[in-house]
């Protein structure tokens, strides 16, 4: 990957900032990407022009963050994911300094922008790019650059680009969250028409030194290697993992072991997808009676189909109506339920909701006078609700190890978490 220069520009393809590290391509290219991008994005609105494109022997990657765009150009044969990804990578450390990223941020704030693009690449070769090892150079109050000593290229070093060293914390901890979320679309009858699992592994890291983990998973792959019963020990293939890329991922594909130097603070260590069919965890059934066109009852039961020793929280099912209803009466035998006209539903609020139990709603709405008796087809409900200490998915952490040569001690604190993500229940017309 090898850059030529960056341009930031404005809604017109006017030049806000540039930055030239190889000096091979004239800024008149800027002309180019105007006709090219700009200009046709005027005529057309619904017209989205791809975000790689040749012309004059010139590659143009770009992205387009709020009313700028960001623009890398390049004559060398390039690996056109890896610049999308550095400019993405670039917004995203420009939030961290400035906030808000748009023009009279940038304007306002060019010392700084100056700064960090020459921090974040050299000669057109991308070098640190995490916020934290950025900080250590340049500052927002004095908005210059601060260099205690002179760190060749993380090329010659191999150093660990997303950590310092020295340091140094009083109670060291690391946390690590199980988070998934389960989307499911089912049918007015009942029959599961869609289900996926999207997981993610977020970590928290307040350790000294530099510490080195590992992870250990109920990885199918792992254990049938090891020439253990996949099904005696409740292990779960992973589809589609993506890690952080402080991960050893030659060691995860020979050993299927997670080894990591993590970063300090909040990161996603790792993402994963399941595509397997899944049981609701959260049924809900509903049933409507209209009378004569002048008052519809809705009589709504939901049900958890999980183990009694989990429980959901914060639940909320949102049930379409039609337009013009008045007058709502509700009756419930746990939680509350609200009217919300400005989105034509109505909310059932259940604070907890605990596996196994089965709860009613019974809900009445005043039609218009001279409504037709025809039916009315309505939006599918949907659910939302967090089931803490549980994954849908069966999947658990094994060990969490922490490996210092310093001997600090730390004890990993795991949390699982379900939660809903796209969850819709389609009914029939009303």
């Amino acid at each position: 990957m090898v850059v030529s220069s960056i341009f930031f520009l404005d809604v017109r393809g006017r030049i806000i900032l540039t930055r030239n590290y190889r000096a091979d391509i004239p800024i008149s290219c800027v002309e180019k990407f105007r006709k090219i991008v700009v200009e046709e994005m005027f005529e057309d609105e619904e017209t989205f022009p791809r975000p790689v494109f040749m012309a004059g022997g010139i590659t143009y990657v770009y992205i387009q963050y709020k009313n700028i765009y960001v623009l890398a150009v390049t004559k060398q044969n390039a690996n056109a994911t890896a610049i999308l990804s550095f400019l993405h990578r670039l917004v995203s450390v420009f939030r961290e300094y400035l906030k808000e990223v748009e023009e009279e941020s940038i304007r306002d704030n060019f010392v700084i922008v100056y700064e960090l693009l020459d921090e974040m690449m050299d000669y057109g070769y991308p070098q640190f790019t995490e916020t934290q090892v950025l900080q250590e150079y340049i500052t927002q109050e004095c908005h210059r650059l601060e260099i205690e000593e002179v760190r060749p290229p993380l090329t010659v070093t191999n150093a660990v680009s997303w950590r310092s060293e020295g340091i140094s914390y009083k109670k060291d901890e690391v946390f690590l969250d199980v988070v998934e979320s389960l989307n499911v679309l089912m049918s007015s009858t009942g029959s599961l028409l869609r289900s996926e699992i999207n997981g993610t592994l977020l970590m928290r890291c307040h350790l000294s030194g530099m510490p080195e983990l590992k992870l250990g998973l109920n990885d199918r792959v792992l254990f049938e290697n090891m020439g253990r019963s996949a099904a005696r020990t409740k292990s779960v293939e992973l589809e589609d993992v993506k890690f952080h890329h402080c991960v050893r991922l030659s060691r995860f594909e020979t050993e299927r072991t997670i080894s990591f130097i993590p970063p300090d603070g909040d990161f996603e260590l790792m993402s994963y997808r399941l595509n397997t069919r899944v049981k609701p965890v959260i049924w809900v059934e509903m049933k409507t009676l209209r009378h004569e066109g002048s008052r519809v009852e809705y009589s709504v039961k939901a049900k958890a189909n999980f183990k009694p020793r989990s429980t959901a929280n914060k639940v909320q099912i949102e049930v379409p109506v039609p337009q013009d209803v008045d007058t709502p009466r509700f009756k419930t035998t746990n939680g509350g339920a609200k009217y919300v006209p400005e989105r034509n539903v109505f909310v059932w609020y259940i604070k907890s909701f605990p596996g196994g139990s089965e709860f009613l709603l019974r809900a009445s709405f005043g039609l218009p006078s001279l409504g037709g008796k025809s039916a009315v087809s309505l939006p599918p409900i949907s659910v939302h609700f967090e089931i803490p200490y549980f994954t849908v998915s069966g999947l658990k952490v094994r060990y969490l190890k922490i490996i210092e040569k310093s001997g600090i001690s730390a004890l990993p604190w795991v949390r699982y978490i379900t939660q809903s993500g796209d969850f819709s229940i389609r009914v029939g017309g009303v």
